[in-house]
């Protein structure tokens, strides 16, 4: 739905989608996906694992290959700062307030939902005046 610019994006100019599923080993696979400049797909692949087992609202994201895993350096920190009692949207993002994204289950929010997540954001110190609204077109990937 939203992001604060970052430089792992900047080649992104809409159609931004992010997907998590569970492992079989209890790691998270991630893939975040938007268009391109040039208009074609941009996909990052990567892994996650949770570092709060109490709440699973912190993980460790690292999108360096598997064989640079020891470097702390390559993990992120992507702590869910607000989540929606439906689970419909939740907010992402990082301690130090470098990095911060909207996630939604739909390309569009209402705007009840949309100002609840940024309050959640703005409870926990990010800027939302810095945040950018991703652009969507009409042809969703799961269509074609």
């Amino acid at each position: 739905i939203a992001r604060v610019p970052n430089r792992f994006q900047r080649s992104c100019t809409g159609d931004v989608r992010a997907s998590y599923a569970r492992r079989p080993d209890g790691r998270i696979d991630v893939v975040n996906t938007c268009r391109g400049t040039d208009g074609g797909l941009i996909d990052a692949h990567g892994v996650a694992r949770i570092v709060d087992a109490r709440t699973s609202a912190k993980l460790k994201v690292r999108f360096a290959p598997a064989v640079l895993s020891f470097l702390p350096l390559v993990w992120g920190d992507y702590w869910i700062i607000g989540l929606a009692d439906d689970y419909s949207w939740a907010v992402v993002g990082s301690p130090d307030r470098a990095y911060l994204w909207i996630l939604a289950r739909s390309a569009t929010m209402e705007t009840a939902r949309l100002d609840a997540a940024r309050a959640a954001a703005r409870a926990n110190g990010f800027d939302t005046d810095r945040l950018v609204m991703t652009q969507h077109t009409a042809t969703r990937r799961e269509d074609r």
